[in-house]
């Protein structure tokens, strides 16, 4: 690797490198709380020191998805207090700001903002923690954006096709085309970078002038046959890469023999996992490029807690420990003791020489007790040291090394597999799920869906609660299988529409373009709804405050007279109602004899809730009965008629009393209806199309 000479002069760029932040990380915790925000000030702080001309952050600034408003809060102070002011930037942009910043409202950068004073511009991609998801695809990085503090670039709205356009730097004689990828599922980008589906894009002008540096957020340690991203997927032209996701620290760039680019692991700025990699002294780098050649300067972390992590196989010590010696487990336990207290002196020690660093460390004892030997009460233990380490209920580890490998995936025993996870490996909810299926007995394996798309709907619904992903997904694969039925006009016969669906899901699991595209549907479905949903609670909230606004003191009375007389007047008869019977008021309603409680049920417009009945492919092929809505299994069935005409007569009827409606029902419809369908595709069919979703024939009035 070439050194720069002169390391201050006009051609020299100065770059702060960090990733991983995970500002927010465990934020309730009294004792470690504000580790992140605290170590983001001292990384911010550097770059205001070592006056660089921007900050380069790899990803993963917050932990969570949806941060807190304290994580948010703090994040802006933070950037406000140290990246805004007077000193100049003094690199211009070169490229078009129009496609590096393409998503957004603004779409330059932004100390070029002529209502904004920035003396330090951070350029951030975003990670798997912090990246876009809603109905909007929007992150936390967005609104940073938008509020003119940060620099969100990187980011792929295709999955079919990725150009990664560069943002063109210069100063002086030096420029710098620095490329971004936010973060993406590994097994889809390995996937695509096979296909030859992602594409760098070169300036036409003198390419070979240009500091080549990319910014990725991948795995780069191999966790699966496709789980990850080799090195050699990137292109050779690129000078650095600066690789975040993975957490340890291994900063110093390091050449990849066969590409001959150099790779820049900075790591993570807090513990998030007790294992061997966190334990590895925290950095930031200060990068300074001239021309082609780069440095990299190490900056230590003064404020990182620090962490101690130690193994301890107990069958390595047969002279102390005898499995058959009844006392076994006392000698195990002082024998654990005299290793914390020996980490925990080692802590102190080199936090005499750090003041800034955190007073109580984080220490991790893994017990190996293979060999026959017991586990001792580790509650019991913690109670000894909480006052002593940041993390007393995590001190002690026991595990069981596997003296045999599983011969092949499919005699792996799940059960087990689950269980026991290895520390420091990530089990994804996505493959659980595959792992599940493919190992499980005939008659609960998935005949209709598929381990993938089932996975992918699973991982939505833990990693970014998505509530509807699942039952989405579920109804779009039964609404496409019964669609390919009809075109196929497969006959009504069991073994007949069996065998179909069996081909089509073969078919559906080779094509894994056409399923991820099923299950991007299927998500946006369910974003779509949830955003219905809050729409219809704003609405509910907005309701109940003009009844509180107009001083309603009962809110089944106060709708009733405002949707019939008008506000004026519905505040008057709720005033002068006081002194009435709340059951004679009711009964008094147009002889309906509505009580009380069905007028309060009526005040309010809840969503139906729907319960979905239990219905197989061959029902696709059944007659629709036309008093099937009366067979509901619905909490509720609604009564929806035009606002206009009887504002009164609108009301939820509980199932019990359908009968008792009936005719109340069959006069109201005469005078106009709303229909509701449910959530799915209409085939825009007739009443009597074989493959109309029966979902939507009962919620029909």
């Amino acid at each position: 690797m070439s050194t720069v000479n002169s390391q201050d002069d006009e051609d020299t760029f100065k770059i702060l490198v960090a990733t991983d932040i995970h500002l927010g990380y465990l934020e309730k915790d009294p004792v470690r709380g504000n580790d992140t925000f605290v170590t983001f000030n001292e990384i911010l702080d550097h770059a205001q020191k070592n006056e660089v001309d921007f900050v380069l952050l790899g990803g993963d600034l917050f932990h969570d998805n949806k941060p807190s408003r304290k994580t948010v809060h703090s994040c802006l102070e933070s950037l406000r207090k140290y990246c805004m002011g007077d000193r100049p930037v003094q690199f211009e942009i070169l490229s078009d700001q129009a496609v590096n910043f393409h998503y957004s409202k603004f779409p330059w950068v932004n100390y070029q903002d002529e209502n904004l004073n920035i003396s330090i511009p951070v350029f951030s991609i975003h990670g798997n923690h912090d990246d876009p998801t809603g109905s909007d695809a929007l992150c936390a990085l967005d609104i940073l954006s938008c509020a003119g503090l940060l620099n969100h670039f990187g980011r792929s709205t295709s999955v079919e096709k990725i150009d990664i356009s560069p943002i063109l730097l210069r100063k002086g004689r030096t420029k710098i085309a620095l490329y971004g990828l936010g973060a993406i599922p590994d097994e889809r980008l390995y996937r695509m970078f096979v296909n030859k589906q992602v594409t760098m894009l070169r300036p036409k002008e003198d390419e070979d002038s240009w500091f080549n540096l990319f910014v990725i957020h991948q795995n780069r340690s191999k966790h699966g046959a496709t789980n990850y991203i080799p090195e050699q997927f990137l292109d050779d032209f690129i000078n650095l890469v600066v690789w975040g996701h993975e957490h340890e620290c291994k900063i110093a760039p390091f050449q990849n023999e066969q590409q001959r680019f150099y790779v820049s692991q900075p790591g993570s700025s807090v513990v998030t996992s007790l294992s061997p990699g966190e334990a590895v002294k925290k950095h930031i780098g200060l990068l300074h490029v001239k021309g082609k050649s780069m440095k990299m300067q190490k900056i230590a972390l003064e404020t990182v807690r620090t962490f101690h992590i130690e193994d301890i196989v107990l069958a390595d010590h047969p002279d102390l420990f005898n499995p058959d010696n009844p006392n076994v487990t006392q000698a195990i336990q002082a024998f654990c003791m005299e290793k914390v207290e020996l980490m925990l002196d080692n802590a102190e020690r080199e936090r005499l020489g750090n003041p800034r660093q955190p007073e109580k460390p984080l220490i991790r004892l893994r017990v190996d007790y293979a060999g026959g030997f017991e586990p001792f009460s580790v509650h019991r233990f913690s109670q000894k040291y909480i006052h002593r380490v940041a993390n007393p209920k995590d001190i002690i580890h026991f595990f069981r090394h596997r003296e045999q490998k599983q011969k092949n995936d499919i005699d792996l025993n799940f059960g087990k597999w689950v269980s026991r996870p290895a520390e420091g490996t990530t089990l994804r909810v996505e493959d659980l799920v595959k792992q599940y299926f493919q190992t499980a007995e005939k008659k609960v394996q998935l005949s209709l869906l598929t381990e993938r798309g089932m996975g992918e709907a699973v991982q939505e619904f833990v990693d970014k609660e998505e509530k509807d992903a699942i039952e989405e997904l579920v109804k779009f694969q039964l609404e496409k299988t019964q669609k390919f039925l009809r075109e196929r006009r497969t006959d009504a016969e069991e073994e007949k529409i069996d065998e179909e669906v069996r081909k089509f899901r073969e078919t559906r699991k080779k094509n894994t373009e056409e399923e991820d595209k099923e299950v991007r549907e299927a998500m946006t479905r369910a974003r779509a709804h949830r955003s219905e949903d809050a729409v219809l609670a704003a609405s509910s909230d907005e309701d109940s405050m003009d009844m509180e606004m107009v001083g309603i003191s009962d809110p089944s009375e106060g709708l009733s007279a405002t949707l019939n007389r008008g506000r004026g007047r519905a505040r008057g008869r709720a005033r002068g109602a006081k002194g009435q019977n709340s059951t004679a008021r009711g009964s008094s309603r147009r002889g309906r004899g509505s009580t009380t409680q069905e007028s309060a049920s009526s005040s309010r417009t809840y969503k139906p809730v729907s319960v979905p009945a239990k219905h197989t492919i061959i029902d696709a092929f059944k007659p629709l009965k036309p008093n099937s809505s009366l067979n509901s299994s619905q909490a509720y069935s609604e009564d929806i008629i035009d606002v206009d005409s009887d504002p009164e007569d609108t009301s939820f009827v509980p199932s019990s009393k359908v009968n008792q409606r009936l005719s109340t029902t069959s006069s109201l419809s005469k005078r106009g209806s709303q229909s509701q369908t449910s959530r799915g595709v209409d085939f825009e069919s007739d009443e009597d199309d074989a493959f109309m979703s029966p979902a939507i024939s009962r919620r029909t009035k």
